[in-house]
């Protein structure tokens, strides 16, 4: 009698990790780092979702026999489910068909004009990828497109610069400021209220640090209301005017 599996047929294909191509520079290498942990912090308490960077996405076997390597250098998956392991490599015919809702790439000399081009039409017309982003560190310049009726149009940046993802909920932005030591311009996400999206030690910090003013105030709410306690006492002793230490009468 014939048997059924809900496991899926998976394609005759070896699938690779690394190209071994080095990334661009030691900056893309910590911006790429930079992003994945600022979405883990904001989604922590999530469990339904992926993100990666830096990482292929195999989306056919075509594609992966003849190694047209597609490895976004940061992208988010909603509605996965998150693995306690790590993945190598994002492949869509494993993962129930999911491409990624955000990809973000980040320029190079080397790279703009495929992510301008190459890239973007693939997002765009084979993954479906409702928002894709590109930073380019050099020029400091932001473009993000949306999806919208089967065609990336561009997304309108506020008057920050700032651009809205529908899809995380947040502002991407530049942000100035040291990340692993190293002072510079780096793309960080915003939340709505404009406010800046921290990493996991940032966030210790930040709790941290409005403990240290709590315990703070506190101390000195006790210190104000001890002398003001003190202040009473002298008032209440003058009235009173001197008395004996025996039994409390005044001394004419």
């Amino acid at each position: 009698m014939a048997t059924t599996t809900d496991q899926p047929v998976l394609p005759d294909v070896e699938l690779v990790e690394t190209d071994g191509e080095p990334l661009d520079s030691a900056w893309h290498r910590d911006e790429i780092n930079l992003l994945v942990e600022v979405i883990r912090y904001r989604f922590r308490d999530r469990r339904d979702y992926f993100v990666g960077g830096n990482m292929f996405i195999y989306f056919n076997v075509e594609q992966a026999r003849n190694r047209d390597f597609r490895g976004p250098d940061f992208f988010f998956v909603d509605e996965v489910q998150r693995y306690d392991q790590l993945r190598p490599y994002w492949v869509v015919w494993e993962e129930g068909g999911k491409y990624p809702n955000v990809i973000i790439e980040l320029v190079s000399a080397s790279t703009a004009d495929e992510d301008r081009t190459t890239k973007k039409r693939i997002y765009e017309r084979t993954f479906r990828t409702p928002e894709y982003f590109l930073y380019d560190p050099d020029t400091r310049r932001l473009d993000g497109w949306r999806l919208t009726c089967e065609r990336y149009r561009p997304i309108e940046p506020n008057e920050r610069g700032w651009l809205w993802s529908e899809q995380l909920g947040l502002w991407l932005g530049a942000w100035e400021g040291q990340y692993q030591g190293a002072q510079g311009v780096w793309l960080r996400f915003y939340d709505a209220d404009g406010q800046l999206v921290p990493l996991f030690g940032e966030a210790e910090r930040q709790r941290a640090e409005a403990e240290r003013q709590r315990a703070e105030a506190e101390r000195q709410r006790a210190e104000t209301v001890e002398a003001e306690l003190a202040r009473l006492r002298a008032i209440i002793a003058k009235q009173n005017g001197p008395t004996d230490g025996a039994d409390g009468t005044s001394q004419k």
